[in-house]
């Protein structure tokens, strides 16, 4: 590269900014498919079930996602597994989506009103069933706010992904800003990408949260 920052620097950029989506959404996808898993075993009516659900994700929660990274790239490298920057920062992300979406959809289908698990029991559903046909619709909604609001977390956690080498945005600035020596342009620019990706997330969020508290209050016994 070299010289001042061009269109050619910008395009790296753009490509990073890029890989920066696609993680995110790997991350969103595979942290998503396990937290559902996890949310259902924290609430299964299998004790060993709730309590080796509860224990992966203290364990997850309580370990920083640098040091999981960590582990999935440099220490199965250490042990002979040697796994690309890509995959270990699929892996390393998906085990710390799955941990918080766990809980929060935990959360969010226990929130789901008591007199609602009671009708679906009185009508001899099974436990699959008042789930899938009456529980879980009724959790999507209350859990869809928070889903969006944490995937700003999950967009802004991925800059992490560049201590194992993956080139996401943060990555292709510092390779940038090595060439040009322009951190405060080039640094402003990333932060700049950032906000556009985190704040329509953020403020969509913010706008789902208000629309069901406004179908909660009309629900609400006059």
């Amino acid at each position: 590269m070299g010289g001042h920052l061009n269109i050619n620097h910008l395009m790296f950029l753009g490509q990073g900014a890029l890989w920066t989506i696609g993680l995110s959404v790997i991350a969103l996808i595979g942290g998503g498919i396990v937290g559902f898993v996890i949310a259902l075993a924290r609430i299964s009516p299998l004790k060993s079930v709730r309590i080796a659900s509860g224990v992966y994700v203290q364990l997850i929660q309580g370990t920083p996602l640098l040091v999981i990274l960590f582990l999935g790239y440099f220490g199965l490298a250490a042990i002979g597994l040697k796994v690309s920057p890509l995959a270990a920062a699929g892996a390393s992300l998906t085990l710390y989506v799955s941990a918080y979406l766990g809980e929060i959809w935990r959360g969010c289908i226990q929130s789901v009103p008591k007199p609602q698990w009671e009708a679906a029991e009185g009508l001899a559903l099974s436990r699959t069933q008042r789930m899938m046909k009456v529980i879980l619709p009724q959790a999507i909604r209350i859990a869809t706010p928070p889903t969006v609001g944490f995937m700003v977390q999950i967009i802004k956690n991925t800059s992490l992904a560049s201590v194992v080498g993956f080139v996401e945005l943060m990555r292709s600035g510092q390779i940038v800003n090595n060439s040009l020596f322009e951190p405060f342009a080039i640094y402003a620019i990333i932060a700049v990408v950032y906000f556009t990706m985190c704040y329509p997330l953020s403020l969509f969020s913010q706008k789902l949260e208000r629309r069901m508290g406004r179908g909660r209050s009309n629900l609400a016994p006059a």
